[in-house]
């Protein structure tokens, strides 16, 4: 028999880490509780050793899980003692989006504050797509008892087969209709909508937008901007729409290929402050005054927005809210509580870049 953990709770078990065939789908808890014919909960306190469950029923649910590969999440059921008192908070991205980003570091300041309120730690890491196994690999060692992941970038299916396989985490990022795993993200839509309605609402017609529509974020945020110029009658012009990564270094060389195009354009919609800033400087350099020539509008609202000149109207997104609710997510699903996402409200900060 494995060490028992000290408080069963349903979600304290994972798929074993004995090898299944690569493509085989792992073993739940929720297949052990419908062959064993009992709950979940039942299960969990079975392999748990709880008293309540008799021992004719631990064992038969203890061999029946054995014959199926199936062992405790360490992570789990560390935390629940309180032997690892760490939560795993992995940053998806590539090698151009950097952790140093100011709307990435306000949202782990505010994660990091939450966790400290509650006596835990944080193991930080950063990941690329091929290296997806870590996500796994973090929980099932038992160095973190749950994990807090930045981002989907393409991993969406993946994060999905990791919540079916019972891996205790949440992410931030946009809200997937198919999404398995808990979600905080903002109300991209919503965002993006604001932002382009309030352009028109200033007079503008030649709104171009800046972010890369496939990004889940960013794609919903377009999704805002082509329903403000729907409804305002405008056509949509494809030499308008300017794909652009979060954080790519290369962004004043690819803002200034655009504007070499000399495509005419009134206003810009950014989808991130970032972005926007990089977009003041270049349009400075050209002789086009923001707001008078050129009025722009970023996504996120940080701290840099209100400092800069002019200075910048935005999309706020609460990071601290964002921090508080991704750590009360995860706690909920260790607790084996229903999962639950939330979506925070965009606001228009409205500032002198589109005055």
């Amino acid at each position: 028999m494995p060490r028992q953990p000290a408080a069963p709770t349903p979600d304290d078990s994972t798929p074993s880490a004995q090898a299944p065939a690569r493509g085989r789908k792992r073993m739940q808890m929720a297949d052990i509780a419908r062959l064993a014919g009992v709950s979940a909960s039942t299960v969990s306190r079975a392999l748990s050793g709880s008293p309540l469950i008799p021992q004719a029923t631990r064992e038969r649910i203890t061999e029946l899980a054995n014959s199926l590969g199936y062992r405790v999440n360490v992570g789990a059921a560390n935390l629940r003692k309180r032997g690892v008192q760490t939560i795993g908070v992995v940053i998806l991205g590539d090698s151009m989006q950097m952790i140093s980003d100011p709307f990435l570091l306000s949202i782990l300041g505010s994660v990091a504050d939450t966790l400290d309120e509650r006596g835990m730690s944080l193991l930080l890491t950063r990941l690329k797509a091929d290296r997806q196994h870590v996500l796994s690999d973090l929980v099932e060692s038992g160095q973190v008892g749950g994990l807090i992941v930045i981002g989907q970038l393409t991993l969406h299916d993946y994060l999905n087969e990791l919540t079916r396989n019972g891996f205790p985490m949440v992410v931030w990022g946009a809200p997937l209709p198919d999404a398995l795993y808990p979600v905080v993200g903002g109300d991209n839509a919503m965002g993006g909508y604001l932002a382009t309605r309030h352009l028109i609402e200033q007079g503008c017609r030649r709104i171009a937008f800046f972010g890369d529509i496939t990004h889940p974020e960013a794609g919903q945020r377009y999704q805002g901007y082509t329903r403000a110029l729907q409804e305002a009658g405008i056509a949509m012009d494809p030499r308008l729409l300017q794909s652009f990564l979060f954080g790519d270094s290369r962004i004043r060389e690819v803002i200034d290929g655009w504007l070499n195009q000399a495509t005419p354009f009134d206003a810009i919609f950014a989808s991130s402050d970032v972005t926007a800033i990089s977009l003041m400087g270049s349009l400075n350099e050209r002789g086009l005054s923001v707001p008078a020539d050129v009025k722009l509008v970023g996504y996120d609202d940080i701290a840099l927005a209100e400092h800069v000149h002019p200075t910048l109207t935005t999309i706020r997104q609460p990071t601290g809210e964002a921090g508080r609710a991704l750590v009360d997510l995860l706690f909920e699903a260790l607790a084996g509580q229903p999962r639950r996402s939330i979506v925070l409200p965009a606001e228009l900060i409205r500032r002198e870049s589109s005055a």
